[in-house]
């Protein structure tokens, strides 16, 4: 990874050493925030790329424009109080396309977008008027929940096949649906980016699809759907060679995510020091529904605050035709994480359903399938801190053998911390996995809770080192062991 940053910034450096700057007004790009640029911005575009590179330069103003596509050598600078507006017209954009979006950058190398401008892509007119479209037949598209197709709403970035791509500084504002993409791109560096995208649906903050040798850094993110989130697509690519480091994410689906499309898989995935925050979900999930294989993972310092849920590891089979995923070789190391007792994305424009009730506040979770052990996690020096107060009155899974074989295996469904309603665990509930060692490990509940903190089911190898429960007036057994193995238990 050392090698690869300082690789890396050698590029950039070289980049910024040779490039020309060429001002927007020179092609006759206008700053007034009412003429269409688009025609202009890529000829300038095309222009610089033809000479051999170098910058792009934007300064105050508000520059509108429809998709534009970059170039090799082609540098975007956005200075300060420059604002790239995108045009709320759909038809300017391509959306019979899948690379819908306002910038696009398709297999193209050493391109960036810098700067302490903002890109506002004016997401919830642009999706208004292109749903104005749909009601009225001139497009044609289902609208599932009178939402146009994703594919049809422009994404803020989509970079495809890139080598040598740098985001540095800007704010990118207001998607019509995921914010940016990166699918299949190598040695991509994030540093320093501000998202604040709470137009429409699905505004993922930050898509990394099947990416080698990738940095996110020193970022913030406030999204309406996941945060950041790691997606496998292909099964002959993975994402792989990652680091998630100094960023902090807030969102109103799940704060880290690896997933849901995880067909190829995640393997060497560093994530350091990060928080999340207000986050309807998990703050850290893996999820692979649809055959990719998971290795080497490690999440260091991470701390999250008013989330519906800490941890989530979970192994389907959705669309994989009978070729299982794979989850083996995880570290959680130094975390920090408190429950909300309410709903923590309350108040978003576009908050996270009330679903898969009834329910108490459900515990974190490492479920596989049967057959398809999760292997080899570690979860060291945590402290988790939930509400509690489960009440067998509103729902209730108790420990019986008959009860804990009633759980649903769900192989099939899309992937979510709540998806098996009632858990019989408030601390962490364990199925189907290999080799779960927990060294460190704090569970407290503000309030009695009819359950027991951890309840495993199907586990070969159970390691609890000093862990330890809070829970007001509990006198119960707080840890249920059912059809495991090899355990080892130590105060």
């Amino acid at each position: 990874m050392k090698k690869f940053i300082l690789s890396a910034l050698a590029v950039l450096c070289a980049m910024q050493l040779g490039a020309k700057d060429y001002n927007a007004s020179l092609f006759g790009i206008k700053s007034n925030g009412t003429t269409l640029n688009t025609s202009s911005i890529q000829k300038a575009i095309d222009y610089i790329h033809s000479e051999g590179g170098g910058r792009l330069v934007f300064y105050v103003g508000r520059y509108l424009t429809g998709s534009i596509n970059l170039r090799s050598n082609v540098t975007i600078q956005l200075n300060e109080g420059a604002v790239l507006l995108g045009s709320t017209n759909p038809y300017d954009y391509p959306i019979d396309s899948s690379y819908c979006a306002l910038v696009r950058a398709v297999k193209v190398d050493n391109v960036a977008i810098t700067g302490k401008g903002v890109i506002d892509g004016q997401g919830r007119e642009a999706s208004y008027n292109l749903l104005d479209q749909i009601q009225k037949g001139i497009i044609n598209d289902p609208a599932k929940y009178d939402r146009p197709d994703g594919s049809r709403r422009a994404r803020t970035l989509y970079f495809r096949e890139c080598k040598d791509v740098t985001i540095d500084g800007i704010t990118l504002k207001n998607s019509g649906d995921w914010v940016q993409t990166y699918d299949q791109c190598d040695r991509l560096k994030i540093n320093g980016i501000t998202v604040d995208s709470k137009a429409y649906w699905n505004n993922d903050g930050l898509d990394i699809v099947d990416c080698r040798n990738t940095t996110v850094t020193n970022s913030f993110i406030d999204a309406t759907d996941d945060g950041i989130c790691l997606k496998s697509h292909s099964h002959e690519h993975m994402c792989e060679n990652i680091e998630i480091r100094n960023c902090v994410a807030r969102s109103s689906a799940s704060g880290i995510k690896f997933g849901t499309v995880s067909a190829g898989g995640y393997k060497n995935i560093r994530i350091i020091n990060n928080k999340v925050y207000d986050t309807f979900r998990s703050a850290f999930t893996i999820a692979t529904p649809d055959g990719g294989v998971v290795e080497n993972i490690l999440v260091d310092s991470l701390y999250a605050y008013n989330v519906g849920n800490a941890i989530f590891l979970r192994i389907g089979n959705r669309w994989t035709k009978g070729s299982v995923g794979s989850i083996d070789g995880v570290t959680i190391r130094n975390m920090y994480c408190e429950l909300s007792d309410g709903k923590p994305d309350a108040g978003y424009e576009y908050e996270g359903p009330v679903e898969d009730l009834p329910r108490n506040i459900s515990p974190a979770s490492i479920v596989g399938l049967k057959g398809y052990d999760i292997r080899n996690v570690k979860l060291e020096n945590i402290t988790i801190v939930t509400p509690g107060g489960g009440n067998p009155y509103y729902a209730k899974v108790g420990t019986s053998a008959k009860e804990l074989d009633a759980i649903p295996e769900m192989a099939d469904r899309y992937p979510e911390f709540s998806q098996f309603k009632e858990l019989p665990a408030w601390g962490f509930y364990i199925r189907h996995a290999k080799d779960i060692a927990f060294d460190n490990v704090k569970f407290i509940a503000k309030n009695r809770d009819y359950r027991p903190a951890i309840v495993t089911d199907d586990v070969k190898g159970l390691s609890l080192a000093d862990v330890t429960f809070e829970e007001p007036g509990a006198k119960k057994k707080q840890i249920h062991t059912y059809q495991t193995t090899n355990i080892q238990i130590n105060k």
